[in-house]
């Protein structure tokens, strides 16, 4: 089996290693024996980023609450608004639709008024009629009867 370059680099086979692995297909790691001096300050310097990573997720997490906040008061406020507004347009189609109930409670007693007015016109008038040809018959009548008895006396 051939190992790539860059994990032989990585790894340091022993020729020992090679005749017992070849039966096991196993590869050997070695381990460090050197100390690694700087170790302590990798892992401070890993802890300040992964605080550094967290507050910034503090902060975006902060600024994004804010944000949603404030937009929850502002939809609030327009909510707000909006049923005032609500309630006064009902407030004024309650007022409009009581003022149409008055209006067409006015004009069925004015249409009332005026069938009676019309009723009682026909009725004057009828009696104007009644009276106008008794007036013409007697008169008439009383006219034709003195011209006739006139008429008569002359002869």
């Amino acid at each position: 089996m051939t190992i790539p370059h860059w994990l032989s680099e990585c790894i340091q086979i022993t020729d020992q290693d090679r005749e017992s692995d070849q039966d096991e297909n196993v590869l050997a790691f070695p381990r460090r024996t050197e100390p690694v001096g700087n170790d302590g300050q990798s892992a401070i310097d890993l802890v300040y980023q992964a605080a550094e990573v967290v507050g910034n997720l503090h902060h975006n997490a902060r600024e994004t609450e804010i944000r949603a906040q404030t937009l929850c008061r502002t939809a609030h406020e327009k909510l707000r608004v909006a049923e005032r507004r609500a309630e006064s347009a009902e407030n004024a189609l309650n007022l409009a639709e009581s003022r149409i109930a008055s209006a067409e409670a006015k004009l069925s007693a004015a249409e009332l008024n005026a069938k009676n007015a019309e009723t009682r016109a026909r009725e004057l008038e009828q009696a104007l009629t009644l009276i106008e040809e008794a007036i013409r018959t007697r008169l008439l009548g009383e006219r034709q009867h003195a011209y006739v008895s006139r008429r008569v006396a002359t002869a």
